[in-house]
């Protein structure tokens, strides 16, 4: 009698702690459980595929003998990725293209295509094809002597479509591309500014082409492009209209305006493409069974950081950062010689004529998550939620 109510203490302690090993291997289960679902529910990344102009550029021009390049400082000296030193990037900091993809999660910027070291699995986190000067139609920059317009752009993709069917086999390659990878097409302001708008090289354009036939051309080419994208499996587009520019530092500047004023034909160029724009991606979306065609609406969103800066902590929307000539530095591009501004991020324009990092910073914010106003029929976020 005197063991037995230790034995029966020792006895109930014993149980008690079994049943605490169980009740903490219960719940172990259970959080396993939950965070394998968590991870087998999260969404497996896709490529960033970038085509267009220097709005976007990474870097192709670098690799080009081109008059357009943006590798000489102080491009690039708000780009920590770089350390500061020029990329090929026509800005002081990261584009659209890389800060979409660092929301999206992407884990790298997507490499140039003309980079050596654009190679094997670095392909499939993304490619970037777009290039500064180039447009919807061949003859868009020739100024600048070499540039890559959107055809051979699409020449290039179809060479990265042969490699990611080697790297991941055709299957997994298909499902890839279709259901995993977002195409993002940044381009026809160069049609505008260096093409149909330059008085020295498209003056007999401009007299046989009325803005109705011009923008015909490239409503029919870009149509024509975007369905071959389509037939080499992409799904998921998002296409910038072309912003206000007659807005930007370069226009107000040749033409002697004040802070408050824009060129207006370019403007009205702009406008007319972008509805027409419009209709042919309703078109597409009609027609193209599984594809999603999103309009980023670029020119409200920029106008709207145009004509309310102070509202977003700019103190000038007519002023480039970086640039020479005239009242609002618009003339010559920047490069080593240029005045810069002491404080970045309060200039919409870096330069004559791309918009600052802080600009892109609002800009994509907008596209991320905003509403049909600026990106429409879904947001950025939830095409890349989207299961073709």
């Amino acid at each position: 009698m005197l063991l037995s109510a230790p034995f029966g203490e020792i006895l109930w302690s014993m149980k008690v702690m079994a049943l605490n090993h169980m009740l903490v291997l219960f719940l172990l289960l259970v959080n396993l459980s939950f965070y394998g679902n968590v991870a087998a529910q999260k969404k497996e990344l896709g490529g960033s595929f970038i085509f267009g102009d220097s709005l976007v550029d990474a870097g192709n021009n670098n690799y080009m003998s081109t008059l357009s390049k943006a590798n000489i400082p102080p491009n690039g000296i708000d780009f920590k990725a770089s350390g500061g030193n020029p990329t090929g990037r026509y800005t002081n900091g990261r584009t659209i293209g890389d800060l979409v993809g660092e929301e999206l999660g992407q884990p790298n910027y997507a490499a140039p295509f003309l980079a050596p070291n654009t190679t094997g699995k670095a392909i499939l986190n993304g490619v970037n094809y777009a290039s500064g000067g180039g447009g919807i139609l061949n003859a868009t920059g020739r100024i600048f002597v070499n540039r890559i317009g959107m055809d051979v752009q699409i020449d290039y993709f179809s060479i990265t479509r042969k490699q990611i069917d080697k790297l991941l086999g055709e299957s997994k390659a298909k499902e890839y591309i279709m259901k995993k990878s977002i195409f993002s097409i940044t381009v026809g302001s160069n049609d505008f500014l260096n093409n149909y708008l330059l008085p020295v090289l498209s003056v007999g354009a401009r007299i046989s082409q009325t803005p109705d036939a011009f923008i015909d051309d490239m409503i029919n080419h870009f149509r024509a492009q975007l369905t071959r994208l389509y037939r080499l499996d992409a799904r998921k587009f998002v296409i910038g209209n072309v912003g206000p520019i007659g807005c930007i530092p370069y226009q107000k500047t040749i033409n002697q305006l004040n802070e408050n004023e824009c060129v207006d034909l370019p403007n009205k160029l702009a406008l007319q493409y972008n509805a027409r724009l419009k209709d042919l991606m309703a078109e597409l979306n009609d027609n193209l069974p599984g594809a999603t065609f999103v309009v980023a609406n670029v020119y409200d969103l920029v106008m709207e950081l145009i004509k309310n800066y102070d509202k977003y902590g700019f103190t000038t929307s007519s002023k480039a950062c970086c640039g020479n000539g005239g009242q609002f530095a618009g003339i010559v591009p920047c490069g080593p010689t240029s005045s810069i501004c002491t404080d970045r991020y309060k200039h919409v324009f870096w330069d004559p004529y791309h918009p600052s990092e802080a600009a892109n910073l609002i800009l994509v914010k907008q596209l991320l998550d905003g509403d049909k106003r600026y990106i429409s029929p879904i947001n950025l976020r939830q095409l890349w939620d989207l299961s073709s």
